[in-house]
């Protein structure tokens, strides 16, 4: 067993560099191999007849027919599109795939018998080459929806170049092949051959679609369909159906170009090769085979790698930039027309098969997978063939009109034109590559935020007024009104009092108040009118009548003071007298504040909790406090709570500085610290300095500095944004993700201009690449300290916890992506990357691919792409080359990292130590039992009475009145046991 095992690791590791030289990842390499082999052989057979065809086709027919098969192509290749595609109504995708595929070489058995029976008579080689064009149709289909069933957008961009190869393969295999198969068989044989390669591909294919049944739909596309009928419905709308239809114009000018270059060739060979069919087939065949190889060179060790560093759609310009460049080379004169056309055909071949074949089965992968196999049905079986038939009608128009114009020259004339249709072929597809690459992400985000509602934003303004005002006349449900409300009142807070207004009458207490409060934020004239009817229409709930008298002396020009004093007698609900009476403080004469005051002054010392709460609140609406401060301090220590926050939002009111600390101070408890806060952020710049002493206090709990920053941020000012980045840039860890989360919220995306003005792009790629090169610290310690090395629970805690580092840190990525790029993407991007299902990471992984531009780009994408760690670490050797340690030399490193690590981490690594009995380095440790963080004292406490039980006694009486209680008393415990004396 144990040699068995040794071979067998013996074997990978001979065979990983050579998938790494192709790019291939083990776990990709056998699906990828048995596609490449299907795809080889298939392609063999196709080349056979391909040839075989072709020399027979000129030597009955000539080069001036080549149109009427396009033409007769598209019909048939049409037909074919549509039965593929009504084969996956029926039948599952796996059956269709294989009765297709054997059904392509059948056919060729009677094109074969006939050439020498001469059964059709003289139509044989002519519907040989029609078939010859669906079988490339179909063959093109099975591949693409094969290879996008197996693998992922991620998968097939390694996996594809290799799979495409095949033709390639086939190229040189067939090149050398053919010219002694036709001498030993005779050429209308060779397609006899042909059909056996076919049925050969047909069963590898059965053995794929068998060995990996799970990755193909046992339903038909027509249940499937049933199934996501309303989701597709939604999908294929708007951007997506943009998309698509980009797409179909991208393959048909890569057809399109195709037939003017396959018509271009065959001509210039009958104008200018004077020989027999045989030499003909023979030359086409070496002119496939040389190409074949420089193809395979490039399809095996460049294309996968080029388009992993410049992406999809820099790669698919390539192709029709080139051709463009030599149209006009022979244009010009610089190339003849044979040389021109075959250094055409040979830049076409090479790129058609090596870089477009490798980007195209990515191009299908952003439309959702429940109409993906009908659209490259659509797009290769169906758009193709007719964008075939429709050119080659071209062709007969330009051929009829040069010879009635230039019948002398009309080939000369006619190479010219369609050199020229080429040139401008090629430029409408670099057009459309452009267009595409704008709509590609867009639709990976639609597809990854699975059907997401359309925004607000987008929608009709008024319509969605009037869907408000509707719901609040019709809807009898109280929490449904609420809803709107507050809907209202965010999206157009000025203008909520032309809605609310008429409504006010027929609202119950609670929404009345809701309203009027919701008015009260931008107080309006114009709705007067209707709170004072409301006022005297009927008895309200003290809490509406309190909200609207503040409502109408906002508004009111000429307010009634006789009112006010109806308002402040003894029996009148507290919350309308203390706002009577806050109010006369604010406007009244001196013997009417006196009164006020007087008021006032029995409910803040009332026996009551609801009298000295509003008497508080009242407080807070009073500009001249006067003999009234001298109850603030005995409130701020009343023994209601609901009084306290009172008071703290007066302070916050009347803008006392004085008792700023109190604010601070009730910060710090879970039951004030809602108060607090809006106190703070009524009070703006004028606590902000407490608020960031607060905040960047390691001491204090990490609850209350998250929430300091919070509040920092929803202050909102420049300055309390200016103080959260400063602060940002020399933050780790927990902080500094806690003050990119806090930037990132701040409205009309004021936090992610400060942070461009202040540290720009570069600044934000410095903390990209920090919390990358923290990765790669992280990867070493986990491959280091793997837990068969140390099988202690300590070990597994700590393993743990780097693991939760390591999540940590690739939020901080996203996080910091987030103020280079669209938030959306990134967002949705890394909402596909924490999914289980491999599709929706690799389409996490394509966003960020096609939307991130950063020096780091290669790097982070194989860090979020989920490989083993020492993958990783071979991917991070540029940035910090990885040597194995020990592990204990790499428990003492990460220790070393102790300013990186997190506070549980760090823990957990001094609790290795002692279990272990490793010894740490003296710094780190000392340094480490002065952290902030209690259990981290803690830790190595545990870990010095092990390691220095000698340097222990001289440490513990400095840490015996420690502010953490479970510190204390383990300080407390040891120095009891080693009898030294504690002294109170």
């Amino acid at each position: 067993m144990r040699q068995d095992g040794k071979a067998i690791a013996k074997a990978r590791n001979i065979v990983r560099p050579g998938l790494r030289l192709l790019n291939i990842r083990p776990e990709e390499s056998g699906r990828a191999f048995l596609m490449f082999l299907f795809y080889t052989l298939t392609s063999v057979g196709i080349l056979w007849l391909e040839v075989s065809v072709a020399a027979l086709f000129l030597g009955k027919y000539g080069a001036a027919s080549l149109p009427w098969i396009y033409i007769a192509s598209a019909a048939i290749g049409s037909v074919i599109g549509f039965a593929y595609s009504g084969l996956q109504k029926i039948l599952p995708l796996r059956w269709v795939l294989v009765l297709t595929a054997g059904l392509m070489g059948l056919p060729l058995f009677l094109f074969g018998l006939d050439l020498q029976a001469a059964v059709l008579g003289g139509y044989t080689i002519f519907l040989a080459r029609l078939w010859l064009e669906a079988i490339h149709v179909v063959n093109e289909l099975n591949t693409s929806i094969t290879a996008n069933q197996l693998f992922t957008i991620r998968e097939v961009r390694r996996a594809y170049p290799l799979i495409s190869s095949g033709v390639l393969a086939a190229d040189v295999v067939s090149g050398f092949s053919l010219p002694v198969l036709r001498s030993m068989i005779g050429l209308p044989n060779v397609i006899l051959a042909s059909g056996v390669m076919l049925l050969i591909g047909a069963g590898i294919l059965l053995y794929l679609v068998k060995a990996y049944r799970p990755f193909f739909p046992d339903a038909s596309r027509r249940r499937n369909v049933e199934r996501q009928q309303d989701f597709t419905a939604i999908r294929l709308r708007g951007s997506l159906w943009t998309y698509v239809s980009l797409v179909v114009v991208f393959f048909v000018m890569v057809q399109v170009v195709a037939v003017l270059l396959d018509f271009q060739y065959f001509s210039q060979i009958e104008l200018s090769l004077d020989v027999r069919i045989e030499q003909i087939a023979d030359f086409m065949a070496l002119f496939s085979a040389l190409l074949g190889i420089v193809e395979l060179i490039t399809q095996w060790f460049i294309s996968g790698r080029i388009i992993e560093r410049l992406g999809v759609f820099w790669i698919a310009a390539v192709p029709p930039a080139l051709l463009g460049f030599v149209s006009l080379l022979s244009l010009c004169g610089i190339l003849n027309a044979f040389h021109g056309t075959v250094a055409l055909k040979f830049v076409d071949e090479l790129l058609r098969y090596t870089l477009v074949a490798s980007i195209a089965p990515v191009l299908f992968h952003p439309i959702p997978s429940a109409n993906r196999s009908r659209i490259q049905s659509m797009v290769r079986g169906i758009a193709e063939p007719l964008a075939t038939g429709l050119t080659g009608v071209g062709m007969l128009g330009t051929i009829w009109v040069l010879k009635h114009l230039h019948g002398s020259n009309q080939a000369q004339n006619q190479s010219w034109m369609f050199l020229l249709f080429t040139a401008l072929t090629a430029l409408l597809w670099i057009l459309t590559v452009w267009f595409l690459r704008s709509k590609y992400v867009e639709v990976l985000v639609l597809s990854a935020e699975q059907g997401g509602h359309l925004s607000l934003s987008k929608a009709d303004m008024r319509g969605f007024m009037r869907g408000i005002v509707d719901s609040l006349n019709r809807s009898h449900d109280e929490s449904e009104k609420k809803s709107c409300i507050n809907l209202l009142t965010h999206h157009d807070p000025k203008n909520v009092g032309e809605v609310l207004s008429p409504l006010l009458p027929t609202f119950s207490a609670a929404l009345q108040r809701q309203s009027l409060q919701a008015m009260l934020s931008y107080p309006n004239p114009a709705y007067l009118g209707a709170v004072k009817d409301l006022v005297a229409a009927q008895p309200l709930h003290p809490e509406v009548l309190a909200v609207a008298l503040k409502f109408i002396w906002h508004t009111d020009v000429n307010p009634d003071f006789q009112v006010l004093q109806a308002y402040m007698k003894d029996g009148v609900d507290p919350v309308v007298r203390g706002l009577a009476a806050s109010l006369t403080l604010r406007h009244g004469d001196s013997e009417q504040k006196g009164k006020a005051t007087s008021i006032l002054r029995r409910m803040l010392t009332h026996k009551q909790e609801r009298e000295r709460v509003m008497g508080c609140r009242a407080l807070g609406e009073a500009v001249y406090l006067q003999s009234l401060r001298l109850y603030i301090d005995q409130l701020l220590q009343d023994e209601s709570l609901r009084v306290r926050c009172a008071m703290l939002e007066a302070i916050a009111a009347t803008q006392l500085d004085d008792y700023y600390d109190a604010l601070i101070r009730g910060f710090h408890f879970q039951s004030t610290r809602d108060a607090a806060r809006r106190s703070l952020i009524q009070l703006q710049n004028e606590t902000l300095p407490l608020l960031i002493e607060l905040a960047a206090d390691p001491y204090k709990p990490d609850g209350v500095r998250h929430q300091a920053w919070m509040t920092i941020g929803e202050i909102g000012s420049m300055e309390s944004t200016r103080a959260l980045v400063n602060h940002l840039m020399t933050a780790w860890g927990a902080s500094r993700r806690g003050l990119l989360r806090v930037l990132l919220r701040l409205p009309n995306e004021a936090g992610i201009e400060a942070v461009s003005d202040v540290l720009g792009r570069s600044g934000v790629e410095t903390m990209m690449n920090q919390e990358i090169l923290f990765l790669a610290h992280l990867y070493a310690s986990l491959q280091d300290l793997k837990l068969e090395a140390i099988a202690t629970e300590e070990a597994q805690f700590l393993h743990r916890a780097l693991k939760d580092s390591e999540k940590d840190a690739v939020e901080c990525l996203f996080l910091l992506m987030q103020f280079l790029y669209e938030p959306s993407n990134i967002q949705a991007a890394s909402l596909s990357l924490q999914s289980n299902a491999r599709e929706s990471v690799a389409q996490g992984l394509e966003i960020l691919d096609n939307t991130i531009q950063i020096s780091s780009k290669i790097v982070l994408l194989n860090i979020l792409d989920r490989q083993p760690n020492v993958e990783k670490l071979q991917i991070l050797e540029d940035l910090m080359p990885y040597v194995p340690m020990t592990p204990s030399d790499r428990l003492r490193h990460l220790v070393d990292l102790r300013h990186l690590l997190s506070d549980w981490a760090l823990a957990c690594c001094f609790h290795v130590a002692r279990k272990a009995r490793w010894s740490l380095t003296v710094d780190p440790t000392l340094a480490c039992l002065h952290s902030p963080t209690g259990f981290v004292r803690e830790a190595v406490l545990s870990y010095l009475k092990v390691a220095s039980p000698r340097v222990l006694p001289q440490i513990l009486p400095s840490l015996k009145d420690d502010p953490d209680p479970l510190v204390s008393a383990q300080v407390h415990q040891l120095m009891a046991e080693l009898g030294l004396r504690d002294v109170h």
